[in-house]
Order: structure tokens, then C-alpha cells, then sequence
């Protein structure tokens, strides 16, 4: 008779069916509690597509001119327009390529936001596997806030693109799917899903933006997040 997986291995196999980040959740792979099989194995990594070599080296020249612009001038005084100018492409090139500013912005945060990921597939505890859920918990809400407040200006260019933007990002998925089964792991009374959605909202962008222009530094609001993590879970 086979021996039923470790937990170790069935956390492993939920958090690998999750989104990843800078994916669409329905392009996604299955959620949680379905059978690892094809599918899964099949699905793409982040960021990972194939395309010409004329198409990849537009698609960089448009990110690094748009990084640099909004380095320069902020993310609200650069106009598509501007990026691709300064890219040397064609403004329709860039609309093929990403379609409206959400999209790119969605592509500029995607290598950080898949550091996090990776960091939490395969990194060292108390961020990646090994840790006990709770110390896993924190760990990755100290990180996410990290990642937040770093690259705020164009979470919230992303978050406020177009209504619940946010939550219909790969990586949002990715997020609330791991907190949600650390929560689950931990014994937090209520539904782990909602609660995972709750804490995610200390998140939000235009919240985050708010606090740090009010003066809120980071060891503030993380421990205030981790506040409200403790008393769930």
C-alpha cells in the first residue's frame, strides 16, 4: 500500500498549483486540492514565453525605457507615448506588446513579484519550506510589505488601471493562496480563504501609498500587520 504524502509534500504540491505571478488566474494551473498531474507539470512559469527574437528585444527596450522614465519622472507624468519614443518603437509595437499601462506596469513588477515567489517555493525558512506555517506567515507578510513599499508607485499605477485590477493578477492568487494555507496549517479559526483576502488588504496599494505619505515607516506597519496576522492565527 503506498504511503499517504507528508505534509510536507502536500503544502509543496498546493503552493505549486497556484498561479504565478504575472499570470492571469484562469490561464492558471488547477487550484488547490486538485491532482497533480499533466496539467500542472505542463504549465508555464512566470514570465516564460516563447517569442522572436526581434519581438523579445522590443519588449526589453520598451521595459528599460519605461523603467528609466518613470525612474526620472514618475509613473503619472509618462505617457505611453513618451515610453515608446524613448524606446525607438512604434506606439502601435507597444500596444501589440502590452495593450494599455496596465499591462506594462503589470510587466515591470512581474521579475520582483517572482523573486517573492520563488523565495517562497524555494528559498530558505522562515520564507521558503521548513519553517513552521506561523514563522512561514510572517515571514512572507514582512516580505510582502517590503516589496510593497519599495515598488508602491507602481503597484498602485497597476492596482487603480482599471476596476479590481489587483485581484485578477497571477500573482494576487499566488499570495492569497499561500496565506491561505498557512492559515489552514496554523489552526486559524474562520474561513482561511476570507481571512486570507482580509490580510491581503493591508496590501492594497492606495492604502500603503496613504500610510507612507502620512509618515507610517516600514517597522510601523509591519508591526501593525503583524498585529492582525497574531490575532487570527
Amino acid at each position: 500500500m503506498a504511503k499517504p504524502p507528508t505534509r510536507a509534500a502536500a503544502a509543496a504540491r498546493i503552493e505549486r498549483a497556484a498561479p504565478l505571478a504575472g499570470t492571469r488566474p484562469e490561464r492558471a494551473a488547477p487550484l488547490a486540492g486538485a491532482r497533480s498531474g499533466r496539467a500542472e507539470r505542463a504549465a508555464p512559469l512566470a514570465g516564460t514565453r516563447s517569442e522572436r527574437a526581434d519581438a523579445a528585444r522590443n519588449r526589453a527596450r520598451i521595459l528599460d525605457a519605461a523603467r528609466s522614465l518613470f525612474a526620472e519622472r514618475g509613473v503619472g507624468e509618462v505617457t505611453l507615448e513618451e515610453v515608446a519614443r524613448a524606446a525607438g518603437v512604434g506606439k502601435a509595437t507597444l500596444f501589440r506588446r502590452f495593450g494599455d499601462r496596465g499591462a506594462l506596469f503589470l510587466a515591470l513588477l512581474d521579475e520582483h513579484e517572482r523573486e517573492l515567489q520563488d523565495a517562497v517555493l524555494r528559498g530558505s525558512p522562515p520564507l521558503g519550506p521548513g519553517a513552521p506555517a506561523r514563522e512561514r506567515l510572517l515571514a512572507f507578510l514582512d516580505a510582502l510589505l517590503a516589496l510593497s513599499l519599495e515598488h508602491r508607485e507602481l503597484l498602485l499605477a497597476s492596482e487603480t488601471a482599471r476596476p479590481g485590477a489587483r485581484l485578477q493578477t497571477g500573482a494576487y492568487a499566488f499570495w492569497h493562496r499561500h496565506v491561505s494555507w498557512l492559515l489552514g496549517e496554523v489552526g486559524a479559526g474562520g474561513d482561511p480563504d476570507l481571512l486570507a483576502h482580509l490580510l491581503l488588504a493591508a496590501f492594497d496599494a492606495e492604502l500603503i501609498t496613504a500610510l507612507h505619505d502620512q509618515g507610517r515607516d516600514e517597522a510601523s506597519m509591519r508591526a501593525a500587520i503583524r498585529a492582525l496576522a497574531e490575532a487570527v492565527a
